[in-house]
């Protein structure tokens, strides 16, 4: 039974996954359709970061409070409604409705689905769960296109992972009983873990401020590298923009393919030690990336930091019960997702002005520096927040 809720849990990643490309790869063709500024889809972007954050950092109360089950089985629900809702307007601004029960759902299954697995599972399992979600991310793009080629538009390709997503929450709703009694009966409570901590006493415990810059530094480096490795390829290494477009695709799949090959890693190293090897890989990539010549190489740099940053997202959770105790967990990985979230809106953009301003080129240097605040940050939290026991999964 343990694994048929191991099974549900792959399945919920995956479907968290499915949404979150649709926007771009439909964007498009709908915004012709609204009839409003390309920019627009930044708005709806927006909307969602700000709701996944707001729901990231109510993830502590509302998981004591009804248990990690419950809040999945809601918040599935919430991101299959909205995503109903996509597939039946018409509206830019019913769309940007729509947008605020899907962050909200989003923000909230990310928040207590991680904080359950690093309770309760091994490291390696949490690599492939994070796996998962790019396996998710991968094939939404994918659905979406089926359903443009097929005459069905944008809203058809809505709809079939609206579906998924309630096929799922019934999934996840037979599942709750074996949510108790994953590792007996308490597994899945909240009640019993004491009042939810407020921001500022979280923010109080040592090593919360380190995590926390950590997880806006990683975001930074993930996302600054998804929107603007291609024009760096493109302006500054001088390859041709399609070819870059595609060459640059290689990040992403270093991390879906670095998470699945981490995942047997974990099982000879520890999360501490995964994570600095991340920061390794990442700074090898960077440093490849600021060597003249030909493409190539910046190529190859390209595919090192993916593969770093693989194993540094799902590591820091997976080890976050261990460096601030199982009661504390819930509360300090949602204020993680929520720092994350706020590096994936804030600096992009900020090097846009860098690349407008100055030069695209400046890309790696930029990385460069986030990366050693990363570094120094996590460096930090080994000290402020010492491992406490070593758990099994």
């Amino acid at each position: 039974m343990t694994n048929l809720l191991l099974a549900i849990i792959y399945m919920a990643f995956i479907s968290l996954g499915l949404p979150d490309a649709l926007l771009g790869a439909a964007w498009p063709t709908m915004q012709p359709e609204f009839g409003v500024p390309i920019s627009y889809a930044g708005i709806i972007s927006m909307i969602i970061a700000v709701g996944t954050i707001v729901s990231s950092l109510q993830s502590d109360r509302l998981t004591r409070r009804l248990g990690a089950g419950k809040v999945t089985v809601v918040s599935v629900a919430m991101t299959a409604a909205a995503l109903i809702g996509f597939s039946l307007t018409h509206s830019f601004w019913l769309l940007c409705v729509g947008a605020v029960p899907y962050a909200l759902g989003a923000g909230g299954v990310d928040a207590s689905l991680n904080n359950y697995f690093a309770l309760h599972y091994e490291s390696r399992h949490m690599s492939w769960l994070h796996c998962m979600w790019g396996v998710g991310a991968t094939l939404g793009p994918y659905l979406m296109g089926y359903a443009l080629t097929n005459g069905g538009g944008w809203n058809a390709g809505y709809r079939y992972i609206g579906i998924i997503q309630i096929v799922l929450t019934a999934f996840l709703l037979f599942s709750l009983p074996l949510w108790k009694k994953r590792k007996g009966a308490q597994a899945d409570a909240g009640a019993e873990m004491g009042e939810a901590l407020t921001l500022r006493q979280i923010v109080g415990i040592p090593g919360a401020k380190e995590v926390m810059v950590c997880f806006f530094c990683y975001r930074a480096v993930e996302q600054t590298t998804t929107l603007w490795a291609s024009s760096s390829l493109s302006i500054y290494k001088g390859m041709a923009p399609e070819t870059a477009a595609s060459f640059a695709s290689m990040f992403f799949i270093g991390i879906t393919a670095g998470r699945a090959v981490c995942g047997f890693i974990t099982m000879k190293l520890s999360d501490t030690q995964m994570i600095r090897l991340g920061l390794v890989l990442i700074a090898l990539g960077v440093i490849a990336m600021l060597l003249p010549g030909a493409p190539a190489v910046a190529l190859g740099g390209l595919v090192l930091i993916g593969l770093g940053c693989a194993p540094i997202y799902p590591c820091i959770i997976h080890s976050t019960p261990a460096h601030f105790g199982a009661d504390k967990s819930q509360a300090i990985i949602g204020v993680q997702m929520a720092s994350a979230y706020v590096g994936s809106c804030l600096m992009p953009p900020l090097f846009g002005l860098i690349a407008n301003n100055i030069t695209v080129a400046l890309l790696p240097v930029f990385l460069l520096l986030v990366l050693v605040l990363m570094a120094v940050m996590h460096a930090l939290l080994t000290k402020r927040a010492p491992v406490r026991t070593k758990r099994e999964g």
